[in-house]
């Protein structure tokens, strides 16, 4: 299976609660590869953008608000079937719905502060990635441990 990129954000409240470095870890720990990686403040425009598919949606304001409220820390992940290992890491969006083991199971308790943001699809993760970062952002490299991740 060839490898998928994708991105995630660990939202201002993973920041601001000290999480940073443990959701990075958990998701490294999978096997997935840091190709990306930087802590930013993201301005309304890229907001805007990032969420342009919900502007309709009364939530949006808030979206918007929460998101440059406070640092986050973006992160492009590269291997095989990232989308979805990510996503299931990450756990259901709601907290309190999360499976225990998942970062939002383990780590989250409100659905407005659910710690991550991950790209939902293979779209959306090209779109986000170029969002957030750019060609020379990105480090393409071999891992000495790689045949012991993947096949």
């Amino acid at each position: 299976m060839s490898a998928e990129r994708t991105l995630v954000l660990v939202k201002p409240d993973g920041v601001q609660r000290g999480l940073a470095g443990e959701i990075v870890s958990r998701l490294e720990r999978t096997g997935l590869q840091i190709i990306g990686m930087k802590l930013m403040l993201i301005s309304e425009d890229l907001a805007g953008r990032h969420y342009a598919e919900h502007s309709e949606k009364p939530f949006y304001s808030g979206l918007v608000s929460f998101i440059t409220s406070s640092p986050v820390v973006a992160l492009a992940l590269k291997g095989p079937s990232a989308i979805s290992t990510t996503r299931k890491i990450m756990g259901v969006t709601n907290p309190v719905d999360a499976a225990p083991g998942t970062i939002r199971g383990d780590l989250g308790v409100d659905m407005g502060r659910n710690l991550i943001h991950g790209s939902a699809n293979a779209e959306d993760a090209a779109r986000e990635v170029a969002l957030f970062f750019d060609d020379s952002e990105l480090v393409e490299y071999d891992r000495a441990i790689q045949p012991w991740v993947v096949e």
